[in-house]
């Protein structure tokens, strides 16, 4: 599910599972427990990195339309807590997006302190009503602190996929580099950080992501319940069904 790579005081999670990284129970929780040990372990930052070309597909749809509701309300939780664990990790942590990032591998990337996306034909963006999905208040804020209240309206009411120069040029990411320097220029941004005087550092990162923080503090005070209604309202059902049937004629 996961490789977990040492450069230093940094620590790099480095998503894999093949071919596409999507977001499962067992991937989720192996990400919020290296989250854990890495820092537990003393670490001074974290890269989340995936494989080059595709960072994630974001939820693994046949596996969530094979679940009844409480399989559901147990994915979207881990989900948010996932989310939450990112938001409030309390060293600086790095998303090294190495090539598409739809839906869920966006969304993991809003939460942490800084993106680098591959450069070229790979595109990014929150498409969760291009299948049917509602995306929740808590993720929009998100969305919001980062590219702004009327652009984040415009992508997330679109479900717009953009590539990566323009997620450049909006701000949606912050850096981009060649495919295969995604994690190498992610690690060089946070040593860069952590060469800073680490108190006097640490502290404004807190208080900056304090709306953030607090936010995603209780996932259990989310409204994860209006988030499975949704999911299985009959037309977010249908598209999804067909976003299957799609994926099984490509295999």
């Amino acid at each position: 599910m996961l490789n977990l790579i040492t450069h230093d005081a940094i620590t790099e999670i480095k998503m894999a599972r093949p071919p596409v990284n999507a977001l499962n129970l067992e991937l989720l929780r192996a990400i919020q427990g290296a989250i854990d040990d890495a820092v537990n372990a003393g670490t001074r930052g974290i890269v989340l990195s995936g494989a080059q070309g595709m960072f994630s597909a974001g939820v693994d749809v046949p596996a969530l339309l094979t679940s009844d509701r409480a399989g559901v309300y147990e994915f979207w939780r881990e989900f948010f807590v996932t989310c939450s664990k990112l938001a409030r990790t309390p060293v600086p942590v790095v998303a090294a997006i190495t090539g598409h990032s739809p839906a869920g591998g966006a969304v993991l990337s809003l939460f942490c302190d800084y993106r680098v996306m591959a450069e070229g034909p790979f595109r990014i963006g929150l498409n969760e009503v291009q299948v049917g999905l509602v995306v929740p208040e808590c993720i929009q804020m998100a969305l919001r602190r980062i590219v702004g209240t009327y652009r984040a309206e415009r992508l997330l009411v679109a479900g717009a996929m953009i590539e990566s120069s323009q997620a450049l040029a909006c701000g949606f990411v912050d850096e981009l580099a060649g495919p295969e320097q995604v994690t190498t220029r992610a690690v060089q941004w946070l040593n860069e950080l952590l060469a800073l005087p680490s108190h006097a550092m640490l502290t404004t990162r807190a208080l900056a992501r304090a709306d953030l923080i607090q936010v995603w503090a209780d996932v259990d005070a989310l409204p994860i319940d209006q988030f499975v209604d949704a999911t299985f309202h009959p037309e977010t059902q249908a598209v999804l069904q067909q976003l299957v049937a799609r994926l099984k004629k490509k295999d």
